[in-house]
């Protein structure tokens, strides 16, 4: 009897990965421990009317026709399914690494706790004004998964991949040419429980490089300075607080590049439509892998110059009445929302809070100083979150039912001068399906306001 392979998860990645494996002819079994799931939903996203679908309990006899499992990013590897899995030797492949097995041409690949949205883009667009279109490919946690795009991929190809410490967990032969890691912060350790497991995961994506092949890691960042030292890749190292003899670096308002003994200017921060220090080590990461790569510089320059925000990473929505809105949905946690406030030039109100995934607060209060006037709380965390910022001194708290009522309190009481910031430091579920539809309904309400502004 014919191998089947089995993909856990039903959404976005788990359906990728059922048309890929489709594709070149494979025997697929979907499965989903959820058995409430409605089957006619999941083949109709599948696009395959008689794909065999497992819901709820998984049995000896299917993990008996199994070659392999590919595990959507989404699934804790310390399910008991995964436990069955592993005591019956059935290999375990994570979706970035069936996606790298059917790939071609050269995979360039980011992580990091923060800045990987921002810089795969940056970096993908480089690439695109550099190879083309076709040739050109931008894929994971970004929003198209990589499974998606890889049999489109060809020998001359380039793709750029934005990659999640839970697709790192199930790798194997998965190997970038050039890699990143951005930083490290605590984050996900509801997943990971200790900071060492989520570092050792994020280094993860260097183990199959060689010691021909680059890493670009964040020297201000200890845990990867530490790693680079004894790193078998090569590292280009960047800075936004320190001159680096070797690497890229903020020098006043200019980022540069010096290598081999040569500088180049890659760009004047007041020349980028990026803002905020975390933008501009955005900026210099991928200027060093698109330089490890062999983009020109003068693409580098140009495309550094040009390129405007990622949609949710401190995205300039609108200024109604003489107070700006920004939308950083995308600051899922603590550190991320420090990059949020760091960017902000005005007294600004925070919206904040919703999922818990047993973060610490702490360092977020803290950089708020004279620059919040008001943290406006809402979701699972409020409490908790409130109860910090009072530890810390802060109380210039208020508590909303939800994002709607979030808004239309700054609207209300934000002055002219003002910023109303929309940084969570918290996940979004619960609440929404994700950081995205969160940011998307923040600018809806916000833009709903200007039909209201001639009220105030």
């Amino acid at each position: 009897m014919e191998k089947a392979v089995l993909v856990a998860g039903s959404g976005i990645s788990g359906i990728g990965a059922v048309k890929l494996l489709k594709q070149v002819g494979k025997q697929v079994i979907l499965y989903d421990g959820n058995e409430n799931l409605d089957q006619d939903e999941i083949r109709k996203n599948a696009e395959d009317a008689s794909l065999e679908i497992i819901l709820g309990k998984l049995t000896q006899d299917v993990i008996k026709r199994l070659e392999y499992c590919v595990i959507s990013p989404g699934i804790s590897l310390e399910v008991p399914f995964v436990q069955q899995l592993r005591e019956a030797e059935i290999p375990i492949w994570s979706e970035i690494e069936l996606a790298y097995h059917y790939a071609k041409g050269v995979l360039a690949a980011i992580t990091g706790t923060n800045g990987k949205t921002t810089t795969t883009a940056l970096l993908g667009a480089m690439v695109r004004n550099w190879v083309g279109e076709e040739r050109s490919f931008v894929v994971g946690n970004i929003g198209i998964p990589y499974t998606k795009s890889a049999l489109e991929m060809k020998e001359d190809s380039v793709t750029v991949a934005e990659i999640s410490s839970f697709q790192l967990e199930s790798i194997l032969t998965f190997h970038p040419a050039v890699t990143a890691i951005l930083n490290i912060t605590p984050d996900h350790l509801n997943r990971h429980h200790t900071m060492e497991c989520y570092t050792q995961v994020k280094e993860s994506i260097t183990k199959n490089q060689t010691d021909q092949e680059w890493c670009i890691l964040n020297y201000e960042d200890s845990r990867l300075r530490e790693f680079g030292e004894h790193a078998k890749v090569k590292v280009l190292y960047f800075s936004s607080k320190r001159k680096l003899k070797e690497g890229l670096y903020l020098d006043g308002n200019t980022i540069i590049l010096h290598v081999n003994g040569t500088s180049y200017e890659i760009c004047k921060t007041t020349e980028c439509h990026l803002v905020g220090i975390c933008n501009y080590e955005n900026i210099m990461a991928a200027s060093g892998m698109a330089y490890c790569l062999g983009v020109p510089m003068d693409i580098i320059q140009k495309t550094a110059k040009e390129f405007k925000a990622v949609e949710h990473r401190i995205e300039f929505v609108e200024e109604i009445n003489g107070v700006s809105y920004y939308n950083d949905s995308k600051g899922t946690n603590p550190d991320a929302a420090i990059q949020g406030i760091r960017a902000m030039t005005r007294p600004t109100f925070i919206i904040g809070g919703g999922y818990d995934k047993g973060s610490e607060y702490d360092e977020w209060i803290e950089e708020f100083g004279n620059k919040v006037k008001k943290l406006v709380l809402l979701g699972q965390t409020a409490q908790k979150i409130a109860d910090c910022a009072k530890r810390h001194g802060f109380t210039d708290i208020v508590f909303v039912s939800d994002l709607e009522e979030a808004v239309a309190y700054c609207f209300r009481e934000a002055k002219e001068g003002d910023a109303v910031l929309l940084s969570p430091a918290c996940a979004s579920w619960g609440m929404f399906k994700n950081y995205e539809e969160r940011g998307r309904i923040f600018k809806e309400l916000v833009r709903g306001l200007i039909h209201s502004s001639q009220e105030k």
